[in-house]
């Protein structure tokens, strides 16, 4: 299976098969421009002996402070050649954490996106005794003590050779982000990201031809892995989005044929689409419905009349032809991963004529461990094993993951390392899941985010919160039950689209006001039900509170990768649910309150 050894390996096949296909796009002045394999390759070579210059040696690390752009691709393939370690951080980080990463890894520098990032990064440094200088990409940053800015580093007259490293070297450390406690360091060697980048060119659907619109941080092992190595190494384009919300415009600028993915975006895509099509005729809707479910059986092997098949060219050239468009004409494939994607949003993108291929893994898998491709694909599971890597299930349902994507540790965790590794290697993920007859595996949940409510009923929330999410009326959502009688839920209102319903259904009330009025509340009642109604009867929301404020990176209540800081949430908003279980006991003489939750089963 090794196509590739190492970074370095993978980076010289790159630049030597690939030299005139176009790499990075980004937008200047309303304009894409782009740059070649050989053009970034001159780069490269040339930070590469900037580094060298400034005292940059084997085995040391350095860390980035900066959003997806060509010179964090620069640096990290650099840092790469000269046998160093690159350690990745998010811009929207808190200072705080960028210290103690620093501090923790022993990072002899730190590459910097903003003058202001370098001014608060300047606070600490004499707090980091292995660091020895900063590296600013903004021309506005003076070089001065102990600032030295990218632009002279690509001015070295050295002539340095690449090092060839060995599997075991690590090339990255990953801090995970975590929702309680400090970051953790995952140690990713050559071998371990250059394996999953292997597997990925044996089964994935990819090419030369193919490019995407790259918007997840490559901070975060799946867009690094999977979307800056994995089209690197194949020859393939990526444009550098703007911004979040800029995805849908540069999606049409850009026409990507490969879309990499969240869950959180392709449920933002799934309700808006949703939302347009309620807004068309009737029988437009009624087209699309059986559009869909005709695709559903494609899909499953079935036959299709001609009839259907009529109704379903119809409907693919006057709707689904025109959300493609929106997304810039050319897309064929979504990928998606980092969570759980709703078994309806992917049938929904599959019936607008874009495959969609689900994944498992994390960090400490490089990160794919189990994938969807050609062949071998069933929409709601998450895949199969890659090559090179297997599945094990406890017996207390936990996936173990084996195989060469297998991180070398978490750094200087023993007692974490000892915790999470098997005694014959295998990785225990924390997440509980099932294989069935054919191989292919699904997620049930998260051991550390299950809870139990009163009456002895396990509740895995994150599902159920994917579900509710998938309301154009809800931005995000917790559930919530822990040994409590049964499940509310705290919703965060997409204040557009509320505002907008109570214009056109006689609501007056304004801003907070407006999550207090009765039509308002019967509508996330509705939603609620509609969108819950798959739950089994002891998951059922029975009561919910809503709020304005989305739970973001900003105000502590995301991590970097988009994860739900539960404890966060409720230290800001545990009052409001709690208020909801009181309430309840208030009521108590209501008929039903406070039946046993399974009692609805």
């Amino acid at each position: 299976m090794s196509k590739f050894e190492t970074l370095v390996d993978l980076y010289h096949a790159a630049i030597k098969t690939y030299p005139d296909n176009q790499l990075f796009g980004t937008k200047k002045n309303g304009v894409w421009e782009w740059i070649t394999y050989l053009e970034f390759g001159k780069l490269v070579d040339q930070f590469r002996a900037g580094l060298a210059e400034a005292g940059i040696e084997r085995g040391d690390r350095v860390c980035f402070i900066a959003n997806n752009r060509v010179e964090w691709a620069v640096a990290a393939y650099a840092c790469c050649g000269l046998g160093a370690s690159y350690v990745p951080m998010y811009e929207a980080q808190h200072p705080k954490d960028w210290q103690f990463i620093a501090k923790d890894c022993e990072a002899k520098a730190i590459l910097c996106a903003t003058d202001e990032i370098v001014k608060k990064t300047l606070e600490f440094v004499d707090d980091v005794p292995s660091l020895k200088f900063l590296i600013s990409l903004d021309p506005k940053s003076k070089a001065e003590g102990k600032v030295k800015l990218y632009k002279d580093m690509l001015a070295s007259s050295k002539k340095v050779p690449t090092i060839k490293p060995a599997v075991k070297d690590t090339a990255c450390f990953i801090y995970t982000s975590g929702t309680t406690g400090n970051p953790k360091g995952v140690i990713l060697s050559h071998g371990n990201i250059a394996s999953n980048v292997s597997a990925m060119h044996e089964v994935f659907p990819m090419s030369a031809m193919d490019r995407s619109l790259s918007f997840l941080p490559w901070a975060h092992s799946f867009g690094q892995t999977v979307e800056l190595h994995g089209l690197f190494s194949m020859g393939a384009s990526l444009a550098i989005c703007e911004a979040v919300d800029k995805i849908i415009d540069n999606l049409s600028e850009t026409q990507p044929t490969l879309l990499f993915s969240v869950p959180r975006i392709f449920n933002k895509l799934y309700s808006g689409v949703q939302k347009t099509i309620s807004e068309k005729p009737e029988i437009v809707q009624k087209m699309v419905k059986s559009a869909l479910a005709t695709r559903a059986k494609q899909r499953d092997g079935g036959e299709v009349s001609l009839g259907e098949g009529l109704v379903l060219a119809l409907t693919d050239k006057i709707v689904f032809s025109k959300v493609r468009a929106r997304f810039g004409g050319r897309l064929k494939y979504a990928f998606s991963g980092g969570a759980a994607i709703s078994r309806e949003v992917a049938e929904f993108i599959d019936g607008l004529g874009i495959t969609v291929y689900e994944g498992y893994g994390l960090t400490e898998t490089s990160p794919i461990a189990t994938a969807n491709w050609p062949g071998n694909r069933f929409i709601g599971s998450v895949g199969k094993p890659i090559p090179g890597v297997r599945i094990e299930i406890s017996p207390e349902s936990e996936i173990i993951v084996y195989g060469p994507n297998v991180m070398q540790g978490y750094h200087n965790r023993k007692e974490e390392n000892d915790a999470v590794f098997t005694s014959d290697g295998g990785f225990r993920t924390g997440d509980m899941g099932k294989l069935d007859k054919d191989g292919f595996l699904f997620i049930t949940g998260r051991i550390k985010e299950q809870y139990k409510l009163e009456n002895g009923k396990y509740v895995v929330p994150t599902p159920l919160e994917e579900q509710i999410k998938l309301s154009a009326y809800v931005l995000n959502a917790m559930v919530y039950g822990d040994n409590k009688p049964f499940n509310v839920a705290l919703v965060v209102a997409n204040e557009q689209a509320v505002t907008k319903w109570a214009s056109e259904n006689g609501v007056s009330a304004k801003g907070e006001k407006l999550l207090e009025d009765k039509k308002v509340r019967e509508l996330f009642k509705k939603e609620l039900d509609h969108y819950g109604e798959k739950f089994k009867g002891f998951e059922e929301v029975r009561d919910f509170a809503l709020i304005f404020e989305d739970f973001t990176t900003d105000n502590g209540m995301l991590t970097p990768s988009l994860k739900v800081k539960r404890r966060e949430v409720l230290k800001k908003h545990g009052h409001l649910i709690e208020a909801l279980y009181s309430k309840k006991k208030e009521k108590s003489g209501d008929k039903g309150a406070d039946k046993p939750a399974e009692a609805a089963s």
